[in-house]
């Protein structure tokens, strides 16, 4: 039940944090990304906040034996760089400057309402079957 509830909270926290900084407004979103256009900076701004904060952190919860909810720490060990990571990474950013949506504004951005969100979101949820479907049925076999 602790474990639930601090990831509701925090959870709860990271969807206000998007909201405040307006990263549920896809507009918001997309001037950020027209670099060569009318570029909207203020969202360097959110992320940097979000870097300073998460790298400070880091350096005070890693400095105690275990987590609070878990046994241990779960930090990702992988540092190569293959063909799957290029390729989401890809379609993650061309997904993003075309909708100006990722899946933690998206999500954020439900509880507004609109009407294209949800269609986003729905997009998003059929996307990551297919993916699942190709991963495993199509992907896999290839690689063996």
């Amino acid at each position: 039940m602790k474990t639930s509830a601090a990831a509701f909270i925090a959870g709860l926290v990271f969807g206000l944090g998007l909201t405040v900084s307006q990263m549920i407004d896809p507009s918001k979103v997309l001037a950020f990304l027209d670099l060569f256009g009318d570029w909207d900076p203020t969202l360097a701004f959110v992320m940097i906040g979000a870097l300073a904060v998460t790298s400070f952190g880091y350096r005070i919860v890693l400095q105690r034996p275990s987590p609070f909810f878990a046994t241990k720490y779960l930090i990702p060990t992988r540092t190569d760089i293959d063909v799957r990571l290029v390729m989401g990474a890809t379609l993650f950013g061309i997904g993003w400057g075309v909708a100006g949506y990722c899946p933690g504004p998206a999500i954020a951005g439900l509880g507004l309402g609109a009407a294209k969100t949800l269609v986003f979101c729905i997009a998003m949820i059929a996307g990551m079957g297919l993916f699942h479907g190709l991963d495993r049925y199509v992907i896999r076999r290839v690689r063996q």
